[in-house]
């Protein structure tokens, strides 16, 4: 496959993983907060601020993945440690063995938690961030043998 090709598909990703974003993030401050508080451990204060604020962050971070070119290796990362920020929600939906957005068993929450790695990769390849890492460390690498 040629790197055209590839731009495109990674394009097409971007565009898919911030459409669900901006989605995901509207549904948090509108049809679907209830939902979203089975996510917010108990331990963590102020659930309805994290609810609208993380509503918020995922639709800046959709529309950054749609409409920024300049600097879509940094919102890549962005995106993918956020994934990694929420993985606790999920994990404590999981432990509390509470009902939200169908998961209405332990099973069905627990695989949810291996789409988590699937999202951060996502998030990686289509903004070209983990090519970009490997390209840096293999520069450093290379002066790092210079010395």
């Amino acid at each position: 496959m040629g790197q055209t090709h590839v731009m495109a598909l990674r394009a097409v990703g971007r565009w898919l993983l911030g459409g669900s974003l901006v989605l995901v993030g509207t549904a948090h401050l509108t049809v679907a907060r209830d939902a979203f508080r089975a996510q917010v451990p108990d331990w963590l204060p102020g659930e309805n601020v994290i609810i609208v604020a993380s509503g918020v962050v995922e639709i800046a971070f959709g529309l950054s993945l749609v409409l920024l070119t300049r600097h879509r290796v940094l919102v890549g990362w962005l995106v993918a440690a956020f994934f990694l920020a929420v993985l606790p929600g999920n994990i404590s939906q999981l432990v509390t063995h509470t009902d939200a957005f169908g998961l209405d068993t332990d099973r069905a929450r627990a695989v949810r938690l291996f789409f988590q790695p699937v999202l951060v990769a996502w998030a990686l390849w289509c903004t070209g961030a983990w090519e970009a890492y490997r390209h840096w460390r293999g520069r450093r690498r290379v002066r790092m043998l210079d010395r």
